[in-house]
This record gives C-alpha cells, sequence and structure tokens, in this order.
C-alpha cells in the first residue's frame, strides 16, 4: 500500500472495459453503407470533421457519434436519398447501445486487490445514461465509492473532482489508456497518472506528446497496477 495516495481514480472505456471496438466496427460498417458515394478514406474524412465540429454540442458517447453519423451521410449523399440510409445509421446506434460490456483481462482482479486499501472511484466522460448503463452492466459497482461523469477531461475537471472527494491532488491516481484525457491534465493539476495504453486509441485522444514526469508511469496491463503502487512517491 502507497500511503501517500488516497484515492485511486479508473477511467471506463477501454480501461475498465472495451469500447472503441464498438465505434470502429460501427464506422467500418457505416462506410460500408454509402461506398456507392466515396472511397472509404473519404467517407471517414468527412466524418471526423463533422465530429470534430459536433463534439463541443454532443459531447462524447454513442448518441453524439450516431448524430454526426447521420449528418454525414446527409452531406455525402447530397440529401437526394430516402429515408432508408438514415434508419439503418439509426439501427447502428441502437446495435452499439446493447452490445454487451466486455471487461479488460485482470480488471475485476485487480479491484479486488486494491478495494480494502484506496478509496477506489470512476472518472470517466461521455454521455451520462450510457455510461451508467455500462457501469451497471459491467457488474463493478460495488467496487466504487464514487462515479464521476465528467463532460470534459481538462485540468479545471480534476480539480473539481479533488474539492469533491476532500483530498489533495497528490493523493490522487489517475489511472487510464489516454494520455490526453486521463494524464496529462492531472500531472497538470500535481496529481499521479498511470497511462495503459488500449490497442485502439480514438482519434481525438491521440497525442504525440511525450511524458517525462515523476508522478507518471506507463504499463502494459491493468495487472501490473498493484506492484507500480510501490514506486510511486
Amino acid at each position: 500500500m502507497n500511503k501517500n495516495i488516497r484515492v485511486i481514480a479508473f477511467d471506463a472505456d477501454d480501461t475498465l472495459w472495451e469500447n472503441e471496438h464498438y465505434f470502429r466496427k460501427t464506422e467500418d460498417e457505416f462506410c460500408r453503407l454509402l461506398s456507392g458515394f466515396l472511397s472509404k478514406s473519404e467517407i471517414q474524412r468527412e466524418f471526423y470533421q463533422t465530429e470534430l465540429v459536433n463534439l463541443p454540442l454532443y459531447g462524447y458517447g454513442i448518441k453524439g457519434f450516431i448524430l454526426s453519423l447521420v449528418e454525414t451521410a446527409i452531406r455525402i449523399t447530397n440529401n437526394t436519398h430516402d429515408c432508408r440510409i438514415v434508419q439503418e445509421v439509426i439501427a447502428l446506434g441502437k446495435k452499439m447501445l446493447n452490445e454487451p460490456v466486455i471487461l479488460i483481462d485482470g480488471v475485476e482482479e485487480v479491484l479486488s486487490t486494491l478495494k480494502d486499501k484506496y478509496r477506489l472511484i470512476v472518472a470517466t466522460k461521455g454521455d451520462l445514461l450510457d455510461q451508467e448503463r455500462k457501469l451497471k452492466k459491467s457488474g463493478l459497482l460495488h467496487y466504487f465509492h464514487h462515479i464521476e461523469i465528467m463532460t470534459e477531461k481538462d485540468d479545471n475537471s480534476y480539480r473539481k473532482l479533488i474539492r469533491h472527494l476532500d483530498i489533495q491532488a497528490h493523493e490522487l491516481l489517475m489511472i487510464g489508456n489516454s494520455l490526453k484525457s486521463d494524464v496529462l491534465p492531472v500531472l497538470n493539476i500535481g496529481g499521479h497518472a498511470i497511462h495503459i495504453p488500449f490497442e485502439v486509441t480514438c482519434i481525438h485522444e491521440q497525442v504525440k506528446e511525450h511524458v517525462d514526469h515523476i508522478n507518471f508511469q506507463s504499463l502494459l496491463h491493468i495487472r501490473e497496477v498493484p506492484a507500480a503502487l510501490n514506486y510511486l512517491t
């Protein structure tokens, strides 16, 4: 046990359970649906541009993702097709919302090891209803003292979180798969962060920045977390 750490916060998507695969699979199906209009790379480019503009409006999550797909489909087809394509895109979204929650290997074992030594919380972002649904389906809720679903994970969001938890920044450890959302802002405010990369990273979460910080560690697997706690200052 590391006595300097009081709270360990876990990201949810692609840290506790698989998530990004479902988005990429749906994107592939969307590209096949519109393959008669543009190439796959052109469709993806159109979609990413649309999604980037819409993120401040819709936030992160399946619903905003599907709305951006619908908008992209309408633009690519020049609004000349019937409602079939829109209906198929909506069906893709409903399918995503009903996908099973598949835990990352070793997650429950690690949570069980840590739960009596630290206050464990979830600190994630996305659509409130969707994240609550996945948490419930995951079977992990009983491990956590608090669930924080943020609109954005930036410096100010983490400052608000530590005030709510009544701790100092250096008493927080954040664990996640995104350098942009789970690591850099936590380090900025004086907290600790562990990065565990997932095999697929959302394009909006990708950063090329090299992290060299005394409060930072990068691990290959979540199973390494309990041992890594011994090396945090």
